[in-house]
């Protein structure tokens, strides 16, 4: 069941993940070597209550923080540890919020201090298949006409998109239909609707496309060991162009030359 969301309900989704953003935000001002993954965890944590918010990953089928910290090797639901960052990792920090019983869900990749030119450019990569996959979330396209776009995109640099991991359907519910993948055939899958809200997310790896499930059942990793890259934002499906509920304008105000 896909639910279409009215405009007074998608405000209120903008309200949520724009707290989605500003946290992100409170978290990269914190990313440098010497910090600890839990201690990131607590910034969100703390920041989102403030607001009058909920985290909305703590707790959901038993995941026990705030956030998803997955590091380098670690594709998504990375467990936030006393893992303490150095020099040239990269963070993927994944935050949900529940405010006025809408759902926000966004992620950024970021960089812990200098980290290697190719990395940097993989980064970017991934970072510019999300906007290559929302630009084609519009009434009448499908949802292989987003997933087509994304692999399309990264398969041309040289990368390989995760497959057991998907985008989702979001609202009053963290998770809803439609699943949204980062691969498919153009022209394919669920017409897209005005009112649809949808997270798009690319988890795409610098190496092989395989991966596995970590012994705590949470993280999932590269079985190459390679790097993996993952940014997130919400969209609301429109005619013409996509609304894009979350932004990574309060990330890039802070890091400025330094983003990706």
């Amino acid at each position: 069941m896909i639910y279409l969301k009215t405009d007074e309900e998608i405000e209120l989704m903008r309200v949520s993940n724009l707290l989605v953003g500003k946290t992100l935000a409170e978290v990269a001002k914190a990313i440098k070597p010497g910090i600890s993954a839990l201690d990131l965890d607590k910034i969100a944590f703390d920041f989102i209550k403030s607001n009058g918010a909920e985290p909305s990953f703590l707790g959901y089928n038993g995941f026990p923080n705030t956030l998803c910290i997955s590091i380098n090797d670690v594709v998504v639901h990375g467990i936030p540890s006393n893992y303490v960052l150095k020099e040239g990792d990269i963070v993927s920090v994944d935050c949900g919020v529940k405010k006025n019983g809408f759902h926000g869900d966004s992620c950024y990749t970021f960089c812990c201090g200098e980290v290697a030119p190719e990395t940097r450019s993989f980064l970017k990569t991934v970072k510019e298949s999300l906007m290559k996959g929302i630009e084609v979330a519009v009434e009448g396209k499908r949802i292989g006409d987003i997933g087509n776009a994304i692999q399309t995109y990264c398969e041309s640099a040289g990368y390989s998109v995760v497959r057991e991991m998907v985008g989702h359907g979001i609202g009053r519910n963290l998770h809803e239909e439609p699943a949204v993948p980062n691969y498919g055939k153009a022209s394919y899958g669920k017409v897209l609707k005005s009112g649809m809200v949808i997270a798009i997310e690319p988890m795409i790896n610098m190496g092989a496309k395989e991966v596995y499930l970590a012994e705590d059942q949470w993280g999932i990793y590269t079985a190459d060991k390679s790097l993996s890259a993952h940014y997130e934002h919400t969209v609301a499906i429109r005619r013409g162009k996509a609304d894009i509920l979350s932004s990574f304008e309060y990330i890039e105000q802070l890091l400025g030359s330094k983003s990706i």
